[in-house]
């Protein structure tokens, strides 16, 4: 049962710092998040348009 519990804080810390990292990400990209709006993180801006 300890192993369990030691498992979850764990598996509780690393989502907290994926979130904050993510966090972080999206405050110094530079551009503000929208809701709704598509995310293009990978995209070229020269890229050709499939839609």
């Amino acid at each position: 049962m300890k192993r369990v519990a030691t498992l979850a804080f764990y598996a509780i810390g690393a989502l907290a710092v994926a979130y904050l990292a993510l966090y972080a990400y999206a405050m110094f990209s530079g551009r503000p998040i929208v809701p709704g709006d598509p995310i293009h993180i990978f995209r070229k801006p020269d890229a050709p348009s499939y839609s």
